[in-house]
């Protein structure tokens, strides 16, 4: 704890009522109190396991209730701190142990959907817009509102897409369907959207009808493996991250079978700005079975081996923090709801795992990549312009006009 704690300070209480005060101060303060010797022993074994699942059970409480000071407090130092030999030797034990537990073949991939996206529909209207969009939003303007910021991500992604009325548009991983539902009614497409979840495909489903769009959307229960059909434009939002290195080159293979000669295809995913590393075992274990943030340098290796021309790529930096703070704020006006739903150990889950994943964009080098990818050398224009078409332009530009 004295390497680990660099900046601030911690203060911990034992078990046995010791207190004991690390970090030279300055920055967050927080104290916390560990319940039991069993929880000592497992986070210097298993630190980031015995960290969540001790905030769950309350075995670990934090006072004041600063849950977000307190990961701002870890999360910060690590970034600054000499890391101790044993967690380094963790850290190569998971580094051997990470295609095994990204290994998602058809059966294994929908069991670890149905983990997290099959929860109650009732929990997921908590904390979403509207539309229930489950992913990055894009604050285009600092002082939007979620629902604003979806919307912007929606259409930024299909001006990328290029779409005109009539193409055809698989949506791999299409959640509850408002994607599709936007591409649809927006943009005059005739959109295939499949997904894993049963939870899911029965809101899209829903939505469809209730729109009037049953006719231009078709949602599909099923593993996008199991297409065998041509499109005009594919689009993936927020499903690579379940994806899996060694499945890497098969996902690619199968959207270059899936595009047309002429096509575009835009990939949507939480990526990291480090070397590729390794998923958290309480992630894993309790809210995304299977998952991994890929690093760019493993993304594309797969890309390159499956002749794209990859057209543009555009990193987005703390739109998901801003998109989880919202999300944060919105479970947290309605805990008490989601307690009802579930229990207080859930409760405390689901803010870990807000907070803990809004910290890691702003603090650990999470980011967001798009990937828009052709078959063609000449599929899109030669430059970017065609993004901000019908949108004023920068005074800068106009005045060099």
């Amino acid at each position: 704890m004295k390497k680990l704690i660099v900046r601030g300070r911690l203060r911990v209480t034992l078990p046995g009522g010791e207190t004991r005060s690390y970090g030279p101060g300055g920055g967050r303060d927080v104290a916390i109190t560990i319940a039991d010797r069993a929880l000592v022993r497992q986070l210097m074994i298993a630190p980031e396991m015995g960290l969540g699942e001790g905030y769950m059970d309350g075995r670990l409480v934090i006072h004041d209730d600063a849950l977000h000071d307190f990961m701002w407090l870890l999360l910060d130092n690590l970034n600054h701190a000499d890391y101790p030999a044993l967690a380094k030797v963790l850290q190569r034990g998971q580094q051997l142990m990470r295609r095994f537990a990204q290994f998602n073949p058809v059966g294994k991939a929908q069991a670890n959907v149905a983990h997290h996206y099959d929860l109650s529909g009732a929990l997921y209207d908590l904390f979403l817009d509207a539309d229930k969009q489950y992913s990055c939003a894009y604050f285009a303007k600092p002082d939007m509102s979620l629902e604003e910021a979806q919307a912007a991500k929606k259409h930024h992604i299909a001006r990328k897409l290029r779409i005109k009325p009539g193409m055809r548009v698989l949506d791999i991983g299409c959640g509850w369907g408002g994607m599709g539902l936007t591409l649809a009614r927006d943009y005059g497409a005739q959109v295939v959207g499949v997904t894993l979840s049963k939870e899911q495909h029965a809101v899209a489903t829903r939505r469809a009808a209730e729109a009037g769009l049953s006719d231009r959307v078709d949602f599909r229960l099923t593993d996008y493996r199991h297409l065998d059909e041509r499109f005009d434009r594919i689009v993936s939002v927020g499903m690579f991250e379940h994806v899996g290195v060694p499945h890497y080159r098969e996902y690619f293979g199968h959207v270059h079978k899936f595009l047309a000669e002429d096509g575009i295809a835009l990939i949507h995913t939480i990526g990291r700005i480090q070397p590729p590393g390794v998923t958290s075992p309480w992630i894993l274990k309790y809210i995304f079975p299977g998952g991994y943030v890929p690093a760019m340098s493993e993304a594309l290796a797969a890309i390159e081996k499956e002749d794209f021309f990859v057209t543009d790529v555009e990193t987005w930096r703390l739109h998901y923090a801003e998109t989880l703070k919202h999300w944060y704020d919105r479970f947290m006006a309605n805990d008490a709801k989601a307690e009802a739903l579930y229990d207080a150990r859930f409760v405390r889950m689901w803010r870990f795992y807000l907070v803990a994943s809004e910290l890691m964009f702003r603090l650990r080098g999470q980011v967001v990549f798009q990937f828009q990818l052709t078959k063609s050398v000449d599929a899109v224009p030669l430059t970017r312009d065609y993004l901000y078409e019908g949108q004023a332009r920068p005074a800068h530009l106009q005045a060099a006009e």
